[in-house]
């Protein structure tokens, strides 16, 4: 899951307006010529997408009657985007599609079942927990691509003069640990984010979630979620504890104060490795430190498992399809993959990609190794859209203006809208 990406809206716009067209509209198209098709892709256009261009051109000198009409859309903006494209049969034949975009896209009839065609003819070859994530009512809408997951990420020279010699394994030790820091170091020992997606560790740690999917159950206000996200507040306020910031820009000032030494350990994702390392606390990458979030009562951490596959329109026509098929499988091969992760140290989504070179590099061998941890989001259409509410509430619940209770029960309201036939 990306976070703090920059929109720029009028560029899009522009783009999308141009090559937003799906393959069977691609009027330059001749049956004894190149087949053109167009990609949609999200990542980070600055520090990832100069990888994928690479890519694109890689696969088009292998594949001469195949072009690829490359589009970088703001991963803020694309979920609308495509939603809107889809709707009106004007679609890219591939999205590069955040996980939890699946099960609503997939039940809406926009992606294309790949079980049985060459983008799976590997499917062996993935994660199973992260294909899992690619279905929705038993059929594979997509191929993983990159994955993430959130860690306690940390300075281990702050922590080393504050004289801790390990990670946090709970949350009142990582409370207990910010003490120290700000005791020894001068500086704050943690810094949470006020976003619900940041706060699904806390509710792992309970063994529960914002709904019971299976049970068709909204548990975000119950007992094990209100304990919880009291745990969640506990982390704002304290010796060595951050205030929350509840401010538009939250999540660059989080970073910013992260990657130049000026906080010793937030919760955070893959996609910062490379914004790590250019601040100057980690110019020695080695100083980064990543760990499994802390623990909640349960004595079990979870954080939730993000990443993007790659999904084709269904709204193409056969022969777009078929170059469109042809084009996943060569994205999300072992060598595409480890490309990928050695240009822009994201996660692979299958072993064989993560080489020996691959592991050399300590931001991704330190997620890697927190990966057991990662927990798949259920194959629920609405189920990212329930976050939103969150975000409303959680930032006034740390910003005190207004109690946890009232926060849980208003963002209780907003979830019962959005999935009204589970009970509470």
């Amino acid at each position: 899951m990306r976070r703090g990406i920059a929109a720029t809206a009028l560029v899009a716009s522009v783009a999308l307006a141009a090559t937003a067209c799906g393959g069977s509209d691609s009027g330059s198209d001749k049956s004894d010529g190149p087949v053109t098709i167009t990609w949609w892709d999200t990542s980070n256009a600055t520090n990832e997408a100069p990888t994928y261009k690479a890519l694109v051109q890689d696969f088009e000198k292998a594949n001469p009657n195949i072009k690829v009409q490359y589009v970088d859309v703001p991963f803020d903006q694309a979920q609308n985007k495509f939603d809107t494209a889809a709707g009106s049969k004007g679609a890219p034949d591939v999205l590069r599609s955040e996980v939890g975009w699946t099960p609503a896209f997939a039940k809406k009839g926009y992606f294309l079942p790949l079980d049985g065609t060459e983008a799976l003819a590997e499917k062996d070859k993935f994660q199973s927990s992260l294909m899992q994530q690619a279905q929705y009512q038993g059929k594979t809408y997509g191929v993983p691509l990159v994955t993430d997951t959130l860690a306690l990420v940390y300075n281990k020279a702050l922590f080393k003069k504050a004289g801790i010699t390990e990670a946090p394994k709970t949350w009142d030790e990582l409370k207990s640990d910010a003490a120290k820091v700000k005791e020894k170091a001068g500086v704050d020992g943690y810094w949470g984010s006020t976003q619900a997606y940041y706060a699904q560790s806390f509710l792992y740690g309970e063994g529960t979630d914002t709904v019971d999917a299976s049970a068709k159950k909204i548990t975000v206000n119950a007992a094990a979620a209100k304990k919880a996200y009291g745990t969640w507040l506990s982390t704002f306020s304290g010796k060595g504890l951050h205030k929350a910031d509840t401010t538009a820009d939250a999540y660059a000032h989080i970073q910013d104060a992260f990657v130049n030494g000026k906080v010793a350990a937030i919760i955070q994702g893959p996609w910062e490795i490379t914004n790590f390392y250019k601040g100057s606390a980690f110019k020695d990458k080695a100083n980064l430190g990543i760990a499994t979030v802390p623990a909640g009562s349960t004595g079990k951490a979870g954080a939730p498992t993000g990443g993007h596959n790659l999904s084709v329109y269904a709204g193409s026509d056969k022969a777009h399809q078929e170059a469109a098929l042809k084009f996943v499988n060569f994205m999300t091969s072992a060598k595409s993959q480890e490309t990928i992760a050695l240009k822009n140290s994201t996660l692979p989504t299958r072993e064989d990609a993560y080489s020996a070179q691959v592991k050399a590099d300590p931001g991704i061998a330190g997620y890697q190794s927190v990966l057991s941890a990662a927990q798949p989001r259920p194959a629920l259409p609405e189920y990212s859209s329930l976050w939103g509410p969150l975000d409303t509430e959680l930032p006034k619940i740390a910003g005190g203006k207004e109690s946890l209770d009232k926060g849980l029960s208003n963002a209780e309201l907003a979830i019962t809208k959005l999935v009204p036939d589970f009970s509470k």
